[in-house]
C-alpha cells in the first residue's frame, strides 16, 4: 500500500484530527505541508507538529508534492479556497460544510459541481459504531427501513446519518423543528472540564424529516459530544426488524424472532496485552465492522477521520466518490431548512436543487 501524502489549508483545531492520524499512521499518510497564514502562527505550528508550514496554498502547491489538499477552514472561506485549489486541478477534501449559505451552496456547486475533483470529510457514517449498523441494514435483516431516529451529531451531521440510514438520496421533505431548553450541571468542553460546578442551559433541537413513505428523527442538544451525562442515541426500524443503540433485533420468518447485540472487540482490556485499539464490531458470529486502522491507538471519530483520507487517496488517483459534494449541499441544505422551521415555528418543504438535479 503506497503512503497518501497530502496537504492542509487551515490550522486549527480540526486540522489536528488529520495530523494526529498521520502520525499514527505514517506508513499509511504523510502531512505533505500545511498552509498557516500568519507566520508566527506557522512557526509555532511547525516546532508543534514537524510539519512544513506555507502562508500560501500557491506556496505551498508549488513546493511539495501532494495526492489532495484538506481544506481546514472556516465555512464563509471555504468556496474561494476550493476554487482557487479546482482551478488548479487539484483534489479536494474539504471539512464541513462545503460553504455557509444556500445561496453560497448554490453559486459554489454552479461553479465546480460535476467539474472540480472534490469530496467533503463527513466521516459519522465511518465511525465504528455507525458503520456497524449501516452494516447491518445493508444486509436486509430488516427489511426494507422506514424510521431512522438519531441523536448523535449535529445539524448535518445528524441529517447525513439519517439520509444514509433511510437510504434517502435527493428526495424533498416537510420538515418540522422545534427547541427545548432546560438545566444541566455544566461538564467537559475542547478545552477541558470546567473548573466549578455550575448549572447552565441546555438547548435541544428536534425536527421530524418526511421524506414520504420514510420518517427521519433528528435529537440533539449542544452537550452531547462532550458531556458524560447526555448519551447518543440511535433507533432504526425497518418492516422485520429494528435496531435500537446495539440491541438488534429481527425476523427468521413469520415465527422466529431473533435478537442479539452488537458487541465490540477491544485490545488492551482486562490482561490483554495485544494493545489497546478497537478490533471489530460483532453482530453473534457475524463481523459487521474491522478496523483497518488497527493497530493504531485512534479514538472512534479519528478512526473515522482516517477513512475519509484512505478513500480521498482512492479517489484523487480515479476511484469513486465517497461524499461528493452533492450529498454534502443537500445534507446542509436539509439542516438549513431545518433551522428555517426552527425559527418560523413552521412546516417547510424543501425543493429540488441544482446539485441534486445532475444526482
Amino acid at each position: 500500500m503506497s503512503i497518501v501524502r497530502f496537504g492542509i489549508i487551515g490550522g486549527g483545531w480540526r486540522s489536528e484530527f488529520f495530523l494526529r492520524i498521520a502520525k499514527a499512521l505514517p506508513e499509511r499518510f504523510d502531512v505533505a505541508g500545511v498552509v498557516v497564514r500568519d507566520e508566527q502562527k506557522g512557526r509555532a505550528f511547525e516546532q508543534a507538529w514537524g510539519v512544513p508550514t506555507f502562508r500560501t496554498a500557491a506556496a505551498m502547491l508549488d513546493a511539495v508534492s501532494l495526492s489532495f489538499v484538506v481544506v481546514s477552514v472556516p465555512r464563509k472561506v471555504a468556496p474561494d479556497v476550493m476554487l482557487e485549489l479546482t482551478g488548479r486541478d487539484v483534489a479536494v477534501l474539504c471539512e464541513t460544510p462545503p460553504a455557509e449559505k444556500l445561496e453560497d451552496l448554490i453559486s459554489l456547486y454552479r461553479q465546480v459541481g460535476g467539474k472540480g475533483r472534490i469530496q467533503v470529510a463527513e466521516q459519522y457514517a465511518f465511525q465504528p459504531n455507525h458503520a456497524g449498523r449501516l452494516a447491518i441494514v445493508r444486509s436486509g435483516k430488516l427489511g426494507q427501513v422506514t424510521q431512522a431516529q438519531v441523536s448523535s451529531a449535529h445539524d448535518y451531521h445528524g441529517i447525513s446519518l439519517i439520509r444514509r440510514y433511510l437510504g434517502i438520496g435527493f428526495e424533498n421533505a416537510s420538515i418540522r423543528a422545534a427547541a427545548f431548553s432546560s438545566p444541566i450541571m455544566e461538564g467537559p468542553g475542547r478545552s477541558g472540564p470546567p473548573s466549578e460546578s455550575r448549572i447552565k442551559q441546555s438547548e435541544q433541537v428536534m425536527a421530524s424529516l418526511d421524506f414520504g413513505g420514510k420518517y427521519g428523527v433528528y435529537d440533539f442538544t449542544g452537550d452531547q459530544y462532550f458531556s458524560w451525562i447526555r448519551s447518543p442515541r440511535v433507533l432504526v426500524r425497518g418492516e422485520q426488524g429494528e435496531i435500537n443503540n446495539f440491541d438488534v433485533r429481527y425476523l427468521l420468518d413469520h415465527l422466529t424472532p431473533v435478537h442479539l447485540r452488537m458487541t465490540r472487540q477491544q485490545a488492551g482490556l482486562d490482561g490483554n496485552l495485544e494493545g489497546y485499539y478497537l478490533k471489530s464490531l460483532h453482530l453473534g458470529e457475524q463481523i459487521v465492522y474491522k478496523n483497518d486502522t488497527a493497530p493504531a491507538r485512534l479514538t472512534d471519530d479519528e478512526i473515522a477521520v482516517a477513512a475519509c483520507l484512505e478513500k480521498m487517496g482512492v479517489y484523487a488517483a480515479g476511484g469513486e466518490d465517497f461524499y461528493s459534494l452533492a450529498e454534502a449541499c443537500q445534507d446542509h441544505y436539509l439542516a438549513l431548512m431545518m433551522k428555517e422551521s426552527l425559527l418560523t415555528g413552521e412546516s417547510v418543504t424543501t425543493e429540488t436543487q441544482i446539485w441534486a438535479e445532475h444526482n
